[in-house]
């Protein structure tokens, strides 16, 4: 059966990936009101961050919107079975790993499922533990794929795993939340990052600042990494929208 709360002996390795993951973002795709409440509530306890939808077109429209950490993801849904959720994530580009969530246990149901490009598979009825440990193992997968992210800007070189920022190899003093929120806008390549995104996934949930707080980061992150703040030619202005990275010869992974 599907239990809320953790069994206790997970608990060292729980909290030692919750560190390494503090705020990783998990959409549920489920039609049914108390499963998708009973998983919210379960993964909301760990630690991650949800979001949810009930049904297979609001999930796939949300999916490429909000590009979530990992999918957790029904196949039975009116509307849109979770094979062809899936499997238009795919053509969309979306790397986004999936788990897919059915009562459907039969070999050839897994089989359409991966070939639709899940990750994994889990049949209900399933513990909490089982459904915990695949989470952390595709999230920590994924954060190996992605591997250190170097951004160049002009002559400012930035590890983003390491925190470490140089310009003509002298040190810039960057804080934890300036790193954050270039990763952000990284991992958006290229797209606009709105200031509610900033809010929701640097911030986070505890604190109440406002969209004006995004504003003065970007100002001060501008100081340090642009020649010339007033004319940026890095992270730009997207005017109603918020701001994004001009990525042009500037992401590289070693």
């Amino acid at each position: 059966m599907f239990r809320l709360v953790p069994a206790a002996s997970a608990e060292t390795e729980r909290n030692a990936v919750n560190d390494s993951l503090p705020k990783a973002r998990i959409l549920i795709v489920e039609d049914e009101l108390p499963m998708r409440r009973a998983l919210e509530d379960c993964l909301s306890h760990e630690g991650y961050r949800i979001m949810t939808a009930s049904d297979g077109p609001d999930g796939l429209e949300k999916a490429l919107q909000e590009k979530p950490d990992l999918l957790l993801l029904d196949v039975m849904m009116p509307g849109m079975s979770g094979f062809n959720v899936c499997a238009s994530l795919r053509q969309a580009g979306s790397l986004v790993p999936v788990l897919m969530l059915t009562a459907k246990g039969q070999v050839n149901d897994r089989v359409q499922g991966l070939d639709a490009g899940a990750d994994d598979y889990l049949i209900k009825p399933f513990s909490t533990e089982e459904l915990l440990a695949r989470i952390r193992a595709l999230l920590r997968r994924k954060q190996r794929s992605e591997g250190p992210t170097i951004l160049n800007l002009g002559n400012i070189r930035i590890d983003l795993a390491r925190q470490e920022a140089t310009r003509k190899g002298r040190t810039l003093e960057l804080t934890a939340r300036e790193y954050a929120m270039l990763r952000l806008l990284a991992q958006a390549e290229g797209s606009p990052v709105s200031r509610d995104q900033f809010l929701d996934q640097v911030w986070g949930f505890t604190a109440f600042p406002s969209t004006r707080t995004v504003d003065t980061h970007i100002l001060q992150l501008r100081k340090k990494l642009e020649s010339k703040p007033d004319e940026p030619r890095w992270i730009q202005t997207v005017h109603g929208v918020g701001y994004r990275l001009v990525l042009k010869e500037t992401f590289t992974k070693p």
